[in-house]
């Protein structure tokens, strides 16, 4: 799994990318699905969808597993749980930098 304290570039560069967010969408509701079933109503190949997978598996936002001839792909809450912390993380930063800012420029005659 992928610090994300460590690379929040590559979650969030992952992320960029309007296939692979609609793939994290349709993995939310916490099933188990497969290439096939994310693959449904897409405008790409099954090959495109693997791709796209691997891409969000290497960042840790996916694990993927084996059942049978079938490979598995569920989303992993840890990872976007430490994503949203970041996230948090960095709001509270920029509040407080905006309010040293508005204090600063309330202050000036």
């Amino acid at each position: 799994m992928l610090n994300i304290e460590e690379s929040p570039a590559r979650l969030f560069a992952a992320l960029g990318d309007a296939t692979r967010l609609g793939l994290i969408k349709r993995l939310s509701n916490g099933t188990e699905q497969s290439i096939a079933q994310l693959g449904e109503d897409l405008p790409i190949s099954r090959q495109a969808v693997a791709k796209h997978l691997e891409v969000l598996q290497g960042v840790g936002l996916v694990r993927r597993t084996r059942r049978g001839r079938e490979v598995l792909f569920v989303l992993e809450p840890e990872t976007v749980a430490q994503a949203r912390h970041w996230l948090t993380q960095v709001s509270a930063q920029w509040d407080d930098a905006l309010g040293r800012l508005k204090m600063f420029v309330e202050s000036q005659p």
